[in-house]
């Protein structure tokens, strides 16, 4: 929640970042970016460097649609098919539903945009105006926001990754 606001530009340029702990300019991102920052907010987990480290040991585990021949710890953490794939690895896939109960705060779900676009989102604490599914937050291409969006896409994985909480 604390990028709503903040973050307001969808920004998908390669930047070289800082490693461990790398983060674009908070202005900007893609939606791996609200993941990414809100893990690190409220857990201090580095998906940029648990992901990176997964990809040196196991990259031919993960998709390979952007001809790398080895791991990117500028980028690969900020391609949803990337996360997908980490966080299956991690054992935090759930069963896709369309229930809306079946989906707690803090759950990601990946999406299909138009386009065959892969898209990523957390699912807030918050629920629609009629209280009947909960919102989610996620950068869409307008800045990070709080939506009733959790059904608007093709809902292609969902995922309860609960990294332990810092001491």
């Amino acid at each position: 929640m604390d990028q709503i606001g903040r973050t307001t530009i969808y920004d998908p340029a390669y930047v070289g970042l800082a490693y461990p702990m790398g983060d674009v300019p908070i202005e900007c991102g893609v939606c791996s970016d609200v993941v990414i920052r809100a893990y690190r907010d409220a857990f201090a987990v580095d998906l940029q460097q648990l992901v990176h480290e997964d990809m040196r040991r196991h990259f031919s585990r993960y998709p390979t649609r952007w001809g790398l021949k080895r791991p990117d710890r500028n980028i690969d953490h900020r391609r949803v098919l990337n996360l997908e794939v980490f966080f299956e690895r991690r054992s935090a896939r759930r069963d896709i539903s369309s229930q809306s109960q079946d989906y707690r705060p803090g759950d990601i779900v990946a999406q299909t945009l138009p386009g065959n676009l892969p898209h990523m989102a957390i699912v807030s604490q918050f629920a629609n105006m009629s209280g009947t599914r909960p919102m989610i937050v996620h950068n869409i291409g307008a800045g990070t926001r709080l939506e009733d969006g959790l059904f608007s896409h093709k809902i292609t994985g969902h995922f309860r990754f609960e990294p332990a909480s810092p001491a």
